[in-house]
């Protein structure tokens, strides 16, 4: 039966699900440096482990989706968070660096089900300003995770080794799974159809033909996306070419999941007066401020601690303002098929971060993929945005004739 959660029920299931898989992703980059010796094997091969998590994380989100919207939020929810545990355990017991690759890739699609869930969760029972309210509140409670994870993997890391890290991951995958089983309720109402292939199909191919949706999804590919890509990077410039400690690393991540939890605080007191798109166009001119900074900073300066993080504390800034508004937008036109509609966004979030990470690993040198690749997303999702105002320009002009007629 399709039941109502409150707005409160719904913000903390959803901020817990939705941080599944960046705390599964941010937790072990401290430890990223250390494992090239632990295995011994090469920094393209560890690079390689979270490249797969990736991978497996965007694709498998098109199938967890509609698993949803077939089977219900809460067996397909149980369902993956299942295999993320699998795949931690896998991690923590890894013999070789291929059982590691391995581990990440099952972690990955399991975590996948997470941030699909909660945006469909909230499509299912809110609209408009409040379900813009309870995503903003969302990526409030989604900053706090990621933020402390590399902290709490560097001092895992320094403290008992780098099998500690996902030991904490199977601990935060059996919590998911309590809270789910306690406290979620079913919010849609199952249809076995949506899991066929002549519907799953017709479902994705709905959300590609709509212009709208393509573009809104792009500009979150980019700016989102450009911040799970720098996660690939950021490890060894910071540790290997700045000189940082693994847990001083950690630490100093909070910067950037400080600065996202700073926009969403600031997002939360201006969205009244800014109104959605005046946010979005706040977010992406800072978006667009920190993809100048980083161009200029790896061109003319000698990395530091601040010359790689400040431009990044602008861009995540300036991405917690986009993000609700733009999220909300896109899936407003899909109630009938929120599941593989948040599933469709999500690939494309993470395809933007799998593919920026892999085109740093052919690029060779992380502090110059870096300066390269993540302006080139950021700039990307300001050029979606104005194929999005387009499209929404084109759509209220048909809109205008047909009710003429």
């Amino acid at each position: 039966m399709n039941l109502r959660m409150s707005e409160r029920r719904t913000s903390m299931l959803g901020a817990l699900l939705a941080t599944l898989g960046p705390i599964s992703m941010s937790i072990y980059t401290p430890a990223m440096p250390e494992l090239v010796q632990a295995f011994a094997t090469t920094e393209s091969m560890i690079k390689l482990t979270l490249s797969v998590y990736f991978g497996g994380f965007s694709v498998a989100q098109l199938i967890a989706g509609p698993m949803s919207d077939a089977f219900g939020r809460k067996k397909a929810t149980l369902a993956f968070v299942g295999i993320n545990l699998l795949g931690s355990l896998v991690c923590a017991f890894a013999p070789t660096v291929d059982w590691l690759v391995a581990g990440r890739l099952i972690q990955g699609i399991g975590a996948s089900v997470g941030i699909t869930v909660a945006r469909a969760i909230v499509r299912d029972q809110f609209t408009g300003a409040e379900a813009s309210r309870i995503m903003n509140l969302i990526g409030i409670m989604l900053a706090i995770g990621p933020a402390m994870a590399p902290t709490l993997g560097g001092l895992a890391l320094a403290a008992f080794g780098w099998q500690a890290i996902f030991f904490l991951l199977i601990g935060f995958a059996l919590i998911a799974i309590v809270a789910v089983i306690v406290f979620m309720r079913e919010t849609t109402v199952p249809d076995r159809r949506r899991a066929r292939p002549g519907p799953l199909v017709s479902a994705y191919g709905e959300l590609i033909r709509d212009p709208r949706f393509v573009a809104a999804a792009i500009v979150l590919g980019g700016s989102v996306g450009a911040l799970y890509a720098q996660s690939t990077m950021l490890s060894f410039i910071l540790i290997d070419r700045v000189g940082m400690t693994p847990t001083a690393f950690g630490i100093g991540m909070l910067m950037q999941s400080g600065c996202y939890f700073s926009g969403s605080v600031c997002l939360k007191l201006t969205a009244a007066k800014l109104g959605g798109e005046g946010s979005v166009r706040v977010g992406l001119a800072l978006c667009g401020i920190g993809a100048l900074m980083i161009a200029l900073s790896v061109h003319f300066i000698e990395p530091t601690y601040l010359s790689v993080m400040l431009p990044i504390a602008f861009s995540a800034f300036g991405t917690a303002f986009l993000t609700p508004h733009m999220t909300t937008t896109a899936l407003h036109s899909f109630p009938h098929i929120a599941g593989s509609a948040s599933a469709m966004m999500g690939f494309i979030q993470m395809a933007g971060g799998f593919l920026g990470g892999l085109a740093a690993a052919l690029l060779g040198t992380p502090f110059i993929a870096f300066g390269v690749i993540i302006p080139v997303m950021l700039l990307t999702s300001v050029i979606s945005y104005l194929w999005f105002q387009y499209s929404t320009r084109r759509l209220v002009l048909n809109s205008a004739r047909t009710s003429g007629e």
